[in-house]
């Protein structure tokens, strides 16, 4: 890299611009899979987690107890052990363990569990006078979920999303060592393995301009949800 002239990194970033669209295209593909699930499902455990906390709409602690311990556990997983500890699901549900979709299995699990941690505790920061209203004047416990908490938070939930996305681009490069494909995996390919150091600078810079519009989105979306 040191006698590489900038000429060359040009010319060596343009002869691989297909390439690098298909690894952007993957890695749109596991980021935006798995954001998705992770949300969904996250939500729906965080909300669960929440509510059977004590003194909370649904008290069960037994039921909160298993729950938050299996989130304490999945986070606990580091990431790439995490990957192959889910390889045969992974196959059995999928078919494969290689590809976008695949990976975005394993990213949508660590998504999942992370995000529903997130969810807990954008509800614990609603004012406990504002459910004691809602119940007080007979509103259900799902209406007080959905038109309450989950409204309440919606601020926090934005720019909670905003973290998950971010953190699930960064395990996308991660998800490469194990055939996702996609940014990280065309950076240890070319990269790493063939010592082509202006393509590592290459991708690091796309990852940077992702990470920074993903968050500047975020911000936005977060400022126009606030309601305070």
């Amino acid at each position: 890299m040191a006698d590489l002239t900038f000429a060359q990194a040009v010319a060596t970033i343009s002869g691989m611009k297909s390439e690098i669209l298909q690894a952007l295209g993957e890695t749109f593909i596991m980021v935006g899979l798995s954001t998705v699930f992770a949300v969904v499902f996250g939500t729906l455990l965080g909300v669960l987690l929440f509510v059977t906390a004590d003194r909370q709409l649904h008290s069960n602690r037994t039921l909160n107890f298993i729950l938050d311990n299996l989130v304490n556990l999945i986070r606990a997983f580091p990431f790439v052990i995490l990957m192959i500890a889910l390889i045969p699901a992974t196959r059995a549900i999928i078919g494969t363990t290689i590809g976008p979709v695949a990976a975005s299995l394993v990213l949508s699990v660590s998504g999942l569990f992370y995000f529903a941690r997130l969810v807990e505790q954008n509800l614990r920061e609603v004012p406990r006078g504002v459910i004691e209203a809602a119940t007080s004047m007979g509103a259900s416990p799902m209406t007080i979920i959905r038109k309450v908490l989950l409204n309440e938070a919606r601020a926090g939930m934005v720019s909670s999303i905003t973290v998950l996305a971010i953190g699930l681009l960064s395990y996308s490069a991660a998800a490469g060592m194990i055939g996702g494909g996609g940014l990280g995996d065309l950076a240890i390919r070319y990269g790493y393995y063939r010592y082509q150091t202006e393509v590592i600078i290459f991708i690091v810079a796309i990852l940077v301009l992702m990470v920074v519009l993903i968050q500047t989105t975020g911000n936005w979306l977060a400022r126009k949800v606030d309601k305070r």
